[in-house]
Formats: C-alpha cells, structure tokens, sequence
C-alpha cells in the first residue's frame, strides 16, 4: 500500500459513517499549494457551498503563498459564512483521510469560530 491508499481507506470510513448519520458534510482537500473546502448535501448529490484559496476574495487577501495554516483559516472562515448565508448550521467534518492538524485544523478552527458546528 502506497501513502494515497491508506489515505482513501481513512477517508472511506469516515465518510461511511457520515453517511450512516445523514448529515450535510464539510469536505476538504488539501495539496500542498492549495486546500479546498466543499459543503455537500445529505445525499451527496449536490455542493452546497464551496471555497478554496484559488477564489478571489480569498486569493487577494493572501501575501503570496497560499499552502501555509493562515491561508487555511481564510478558507475556513469563507466556508462558513458561505454556509450560514445557505442556511446551514451544522455539519460532519470530513477530513478526507487527512490529520488533523495543522492547515486541516487551521481550517475547522476557523470555520468553528465563525459559526458553522461540527
């Protein structure tokens, strides 16, 4: 098994479990230039909301690099006023496989700071 496949065996479980809840998820991806957040709905058919630091709100605010932990709690804090402009409250974390620490924890910190729960 390679670092990407034990990544998606995490991530498959987690979202396994969400699924069983039934819940709106709060997804993210991260690369190591970038990291994206998505809300998608209850049956996974539909993005809800989404932000990323390729956006330009987020991407002017940034100095420069966008891969670091300050980048990320832009990201969070976008998500979330995006979800509470939807109408949504609360959702699961989906970390996709990913540790939580770092810019993933920067983003929920951010995120829960704003206003969305999870």
């Amino acid at each position: 098994m390679n670092k990407k496949m034990t990544r998606m065996r995490r991530a498959m479980r987690t979202r396994h479990k969400i699924r069983d809840l039934g819940s709106t998820r709060l997804c993210i991806y991260r690369t190591s230039q970038h990291i994206y957040a998505q809300i998608i709905s209850a049956d996974g058919g539909h993005v809800l909301a989404s932000a990323s630091t390729l956006d330009g709100d987020v991407k002017t605010q940034l100095d420069g690099h966008s891969g670091n932990a300050t980048a990320a709690s832009m990201v969070g804090k976008v998500i979330a006023e995006k979800a509470k402009s939807a109408g949504i409250d609360s959702v699961a974390f989906d970390r996709s496989g990913f540790r939580y620490h770092g810019r993933v924890k920067a983003l929920a910190d951010a995120a829960r700071e704003n206003g969305l729960s999870f």
